[in-house]
Parts: C-alpha cells; structure tokens; sequence
C-alpha cells in the first residue's frame, strides 16, 4: 500500500461507533444525518458554555460578596473593640486633666501622656479620629450640646468630653457646652 493509499484510508473514518447511530447507506442521507447530529451537538455544546459562564459569574459574584462581607465584618470588630476602650480614653482624658503637685507627680503624668499618645496613635492608625469641637460650629450629628444655647448661629466654647469618629463615621458625638456667636464682635467699627 502506498503512501497516498494509507493517507485515503485513514481519511474516511466510520464514526458510527462513537455516536451510537446507524448511517444509511446512502452518502446524502448520511450526510444529512451527521449535519443533524452535528447541529444538535453544537446546540447542546452553546448551552454548556452558556451554563458554565452563568456558574463562572455566579462564583465571580460569590467571591466578591465574600471579600465585601469579610471587611464588613472586620469593620465591625474594630468598631466594636474602639468603642469598648472609649472610656479607657475617657479614664485618660480624666487623670492628664489633673495638676501635678511635685516633681514624682509629674514623671507619672508624663507617662501616662506617653502611654495616652501611643494609643491614640495606634487607634488613629485603624480609624478612629478625635472629634474636633472647641471654637467649631455647633454640628448635631457631632457635637451633643448639654448647656449653652441662644439665638443665632451656634458655637462650640467648652468640651464636657470627646467624642470620636471611625472611619468618617460617629460612634460617639462630643459633648459640648455652646453659646450664640456673637456677630457684632465681626463688624468692624466706623
């Protein structure tokens, strides 16, 4: 058998085995069979992919609402671990408000400003930002005004205690004493 003989023979190939279907003996039926199985194979490959995209998306989707849920979640912690330790702070703010009498008070004050701001620094550093409140103007998503008041636009001229913020968002507003601006201190004179 010569080369170009082999190569004939191996180019007609009885399919029917794979495809568990009789062909006809007749080459345009058969043809028209395969072209059938052919099309319906196709048909039946499209909607495997069509399903295996949905299920890729579908896990795509998965995967990122589980990222957004973990850091949701990690969030929280933190929120809820900051605001547990507030009136640690709130201890702090207490004790450095204090006088010291002799020299040996003062060391300790000194280390407690040093411990104070290690911690401040490090809360800082996951989120939780000190609410600025003395010469601001009254905000009451972040300021809680305790006394004060008066007609006019309203100003921040003593702080009670701190409020805080975690991450552009209050946790606790400040607690304020306020007094009307006074607009005519603004005017120059004539």
């Amino acid at each position: 058998m010569t080369d170009e003989a082999a190569h004939e023979e191996s180019a007609i190939v009885d399919l029917s085995p794979l495809m568990d279907i009789e062909l006809p003996d007749d080459p345009e039926a058969a043809i028209g069979l395969l072209g059938n199985e052919l099309a319906e194979a196709r048909q039946s490959a499209e909607s495997y992919l069509d399903d295996l995209k949905r299920v890729a998306a579908d896990f795509d989707n998965f995967r990122k609402r589980a990222v957004r849920d973990r850091d949701e979640i990690v969030e929280r912690a933190g929120q809820r671990l900051i605001t547990a330790l507030l009136p640690v702070l709130d201890s702090f703010d207490a004790a450095l408000a204090a006088d010291a009498e002799s020299h040996a008070q003062e060391r300790v004050l000194a280390g407690m400003r040093n411990t104070y701001q290690q911690l401040m620094d490090v809360l800082a550093g996951h989120g939780l930002e000190v609410i600025d409140a003395i010469g601001q103007p009254f905000d009451p998503v972040r300021h809680e005004a305790v006394s004060g008041g008066g007609d006019g636009h309203l100003i921040v001229v003593s702080e009670v205690r701190r409020g805080y913020a975690y991450k552009g968002r209050v946790i606790r507003p400040a607690l304020v004493q306020v007094a009307a601006e006074d607009v005519s201190a603004e005017e120059p004179r004539a």
